[in-house]
């Protein structure tokens, strides 16, 4: 009897065990599925989601990168101004239409003018920074920073730059051999890229050795760089934002936010100490520290704080190293593969040499406007940002439609998607320089082409980037061709684990071949 009494015992256990399981997967699949009938409801266009994941599997199983899930999205959507799909259970509505878009980046930015990234400011205060402050703290901080970027302060740089252009290609030169002329490339560019932000943001002058392992470049190369803690983190915030609060997970490897944290105090004590004054971004978050967080007349609304000054010295730096030298990269894979194209922008560069006796100055790098179509064909298929994130801080009603946007909603504009659309850049797949001269780009609407952004949040370093840009092609083309060799991935595959857009393999190897005097 008591063997019957056990048996029916352990059947009522695990039957009320397999209910509580069943009625835990059911609550579960009520919460991820809560959502998916937004953009139904509101007779929006949408992308069928899978619980659980959304329109987000293919990421989260890291097989295919942010860029080509937008991409997909993007042309299921065709035919639409806009399209709703969910990021996990959270609805994004993805803005396709180029008058759209203009609106949302320019005249009705004050309805947008927040990226609304989640991050949490007491577990990460290096993102208190342009990129991820809201509104209206970001406007004052870019107030302030601003300055640096004038043409005027551009100029006053351009000698820097043109100093660490000169330690590359004096790299360049040792790392050639007699037998292969291969180089990875992306390593060097690297390299100069963090010279340039180290000095043109810190002053800092860093060791020309470039197999020194240096701080700046060790926790540089933290930032982006694909890593299980990225993809933890991005999971977490598909998932539900309250995770990473839980879990207080920080956008920025903590070491890093340490060290230039240190380093901008260095800066700040080394110059006051020997007063010191220099043109360059260091010098204005220096003058900004004094206006925001030393002044005892601001309100606590006006005031910042050390770490949020610190933060802005930090964000300059992580903004202008990777992007800049992958970039760069991505240029010259494509010139190797375009001979016509490298010889037509050496072509240029020696023409325009002669003209100012052979001076590298701001009116020399103004005249090169093939090279420039170059870098902006560069930017158009190989984009540093695949797409550009806002959130509605009130509501908005879209001009000439039935859509209300409400307050909180957040949106995605697929810049990646807008630079391979045929319908905008014939034959996208195709590097094409001619794309950017004065009748084609007429052709375009606005809207199509974002590599930096638009409106008042766009790039505040682009006009930089571009100069240290066109002054190391300059540099590179003048003295070498550069051909693909056996090691040259064609085509470059992006790594589905990194946040920006960067080469699977991490390396982009070339073969660099002397030109004659």
């Amino acid at each position: 009897m008591s063997l019957i009494f056990s048996l029916i015992a352990t059947i009522q256990h695990l039957i009320i065990t397999v209910a509580l399981g069943l009625i835990f997967a059911l609550l579960l699949y009520i919460y991820f599925t809560w959502t998916f009938d937004k953009w139904k409801n509101l007779n929006v266009p949408y992308v069928r989601p899978i619980p659980l994941f959304g329109n987000y599997l293919n990421n989260v199983l890291c097989i295919n990168h942010p860029a080509d899930t937008y991409k997909l999205i993007y042309r299921k959507l065709a035919g639409h101004k806009y399209g709703g799909f969910f990021q996990m259970r959270t609805p994004y509505l993805m803005i396709r239409d180029p008058e759209m878009i203009t609106n949302i980046l320019n005249k009705d930015f004050s309805y947008f003018p927040n990226r609304g990234i989640y991050t949490d400011y007491s577990a990460d205060p290096m993102s208190e920074n342009l990129f991820f402050l809201y509104y209206p703290r970001w406007k004052i901080i870019r107030n302030k920073i601003s300055p640096a970027f004038s043409p005027g302060k551009l100029k006053q740089m351009l000698d820097q730059i043109k100093e660490c252009s000169d330690t590359m290609m004096e790299n360049i030169y040792k790392k050639l051999d007699d037998i292969s002329n291969e180089i990875e490339v992306r390593s060097i560019l690297a390299r100069f890229s963090l010279d340039v932000i180290a000095t043109c943001a810190f002053g800092l002058i860093l060791n020309k050795n470039y197999e020194d392992q240096s701080e700046f470049h060790m926790y540089g190369k933290t930032l982006f760089q694909p890593s299980p803690r990225i993809l933890i983190r991005e999971l977490c915030l598909m998932i539900s934002p309250k995770l990473l609060k839980i879990l207080r997970f920080p956008n920025f490897p903590p070491k890093a936010s340490a060290f230039f944290h240190r380093i901008f105090h260095e800066t700040i004590s080394h110059r006051e100490k020997n007063n010191l004054i220099r043109h360059d971004i260091v010098q204005n978050l220096i003058q900004a520290r004094k206006e925001l967080v030393l002044n005892p007349n601001l309100s606590q609304d006006e005031k910042f704080t050390e770490t949020q000054i610190v933060a802005n010295a930090f964000v300059m730096f992580a903004a202008g190293f990777e992007t800049v030298s992958t970039a760069l990269s991505f240029c010259l894979h494509e010139l190797s593969l375009k001979k016509h194209i490298q010889d037509k922008v050496r072509m240029e560069i020696k023409t325009k040499q002669s003209k100012h006796n052979g001076v590298l100055d701001s009116e020399f790098l103004k005249e090169l406007h093939y090279l420039d179509m170059v870098i902006a064909e560069t930017l158009r298929k190989y984009p540093a940002t695949f797409a550009l994130f806002r959130e509605a801080v009130k509501t908005y009603h879209v001009p000439n439609d039935s859509l209300v946007i409400k307050k909180g909603q957040k949106l995605i504009i697929p810049i990646m998607s807008l630079h391979n659309d045929p319908k905008y850049f014939n034959d996208p797949e195709v590097f094409d320089p001619d794309r950017f001269l004065p009748e084609e780009k007429a052709k375009r609407p606005n809207g199509v082409y974002l590599p930096f952004g638009d409106g008042l949040r766009v790039c505040i370093g682009k006009r930089f980037a571009q100069m240290e840009m066109k002054l190391s092609l300059v540099k590179i083309l003048s003295k070498f061709e550069v051909e693909p060799c056996e090691k040259t991935e064609i085509p470059i595959q992006f790594s589905n684990l990194s946040i920006i857009v960067l080469p699977n393999s991490e390396e982009v190897w070339l073969k660099f071949n002397k030109l004659s005097d």
